[in-house]
């Protein structure tokens, strides 16, 4: 019980942390309709919430694989609320960068290390860390209601409010880390033999996930607005848009987690990029209503390898399970708003349906890259041991 526990609280405080890479891409509707901002100039959020978290993020791993630091959680969940709260005060573009940035730093501080807890915590399992993961889908699915909510009402400069999610969050993982930290002394977590690296699987790996989240970053940052166009101009259509693609992305994940059990994982994430290809395909050219259907079907497909991922990541580098995580969890998210901007830019000069084809490709390289990868050799499932850390929390 003290596990699940532990695994809960955890899910619930990456779901307060998601909400703030979620929020950044429901923001920019409004950022478009309040304050004029071009397709291009509006992705350039998206860029500086992913920019400095892509180039941070394995930066923070590394540091978590030479010291536990679970102080990061609450700290950097804080940090993660306070930039968007920010985000809708300042009518400066500049300004308004800055403080994306400084939620994008928060949300790449707080990855590798809630990664390493949650495999500590979850004793290995699978099930459980599909569950971490999917704490962090709910609160993208969530931050689009919650923009809307609050935004919707009263104008960006109710963006304050946003912050009582991060403030929740950084509250509720202190308990789950005291357990961890009892867990330590009774011995219930054990030392486990630490294979040798697979460099080259990684680096595989990891080109998949980058190309998995130019697709979904992509298409969070303007299926909202491109769901409105289609639906005759409805600002409810696209928040809806945004809700299904962040929703079907809870059950991918909880789908992959399961699966995970049963299959392995390589030739689930394979799957899954294949089907995906389709489905983004429909969401691109498919008319009418039925554009929801392919959102729903890209969500699943591009996140049911998600938490797989992650403990592929792990196994492929169990002596650097902090800089696995915080390239395949956090990276994952954060990488694709680099390319946000040609997309923008692309859009303005000619449409946006124009520029979102070029995702459907996207999926179809992450499958390339699958096809290649083997499955480790040594996993664990729902066993009674967990990696242990180089350093204790101490």
């Amino acid at each position: 019980m003290r596990r699940n526990t532990s695994i809960n609280l955890l899910s619930v405080g990456h779901a307060c942390v998601d909400v703030y890479q979620g929020a950044v891409a429901a923001l920019v509707p409004f950022f478009v309709s309040e304050r004029a901002y071009t397709y291009a100039a509006a992705s350039g959020l998206i860029l500086a919430a992913s920019l400095l978290s892509s180039i941070a993020q394995p930066l923070f791993g590394a540091l978590t694989d030479r010291w536990a630091m679970p102080w990061l959680l609450p700290i950097a969940t804080v940090l993660g609320g306070v930039g968007v709260a920010l985000s809708g005060l300042s009518h400066s573009y500049a300004l308004t960068l800055v403080f994306v940035a400084v939620s994008g730093i928060g949300v790449a501080a707080y990855h590798p290390e809630s990664a390493r807890v949650a495999r500590l915590a979850s004793l290995g399992s699978h099930r459980a860390m599909g569950w971490f993961s999917t704490g962090g889908n709910v609160g993208f699915a969530l931050a689009p209601l919650l923009v809307a909510a609050v935004v919707a009402t009263g104008g960006l400069r109710w963006t304050p409010l946003l912050v009582l999610p991060a403030l929740a969050g950084s509250v509720l993982c202190l308990p789950a880390l005291r357990a961890l930290r009892r867990m330590h002394a009774d011995g219930t977590i054990k030392a486990a033999p630490v294979g040798s690296d697979d460099a080259a699987s990684f680096v595989r790996l990891s080109l998949a996930v980058v190309f998995r989240s130019i697709a979904f970053v992509g298409l969070s940052a303007f299926v909202s607005l491109y769901a409105a166009q289609r639906m005759g101009g409805s600002s409810l259509a696209g928040s809806a848009a945004l809700f299904v693609l962040y929703a079907g992305g809870v059950v991918g994940s909880v789908l992959g987690g399961s699966w995970a059990h049963r299959w392995d994982r390589v030739t689930i994430s394979a799957w899954s990029y294949l089907v995906s290809v389709a489905a983004v395909a429909g969401v691109v050219f498919v008319p009418g209503p039925a554009l929801y259907v392919f959102v729903a079907l890209t969500a699943v497909g591009l996140y049911v390898p998600f938490s797989l991922q992650v403990t592929l990541g792990q196994d492929y580098l169990p002596s650097r399970v902090g800089t696995a995580s915080g390239i395949t969890l956090g990276l994952a998210v954060s990488i694709g708003g680099l390319a946000g901007p040609a997309i923008g830019a692309l859009a303005d000069a000619t449409s946006l349906q124009t520029a979102l084809a070029p995702l459907i490709v996207m999926p179809a390289l992450s499958w390339l890259m699958f096809r290649t990868l083997p499955e480790p050799a040594v996993h664990q499932h729902d066993s009674d041991r967990a990696l242990q850390p180089a350093h204790s929390e101490g």
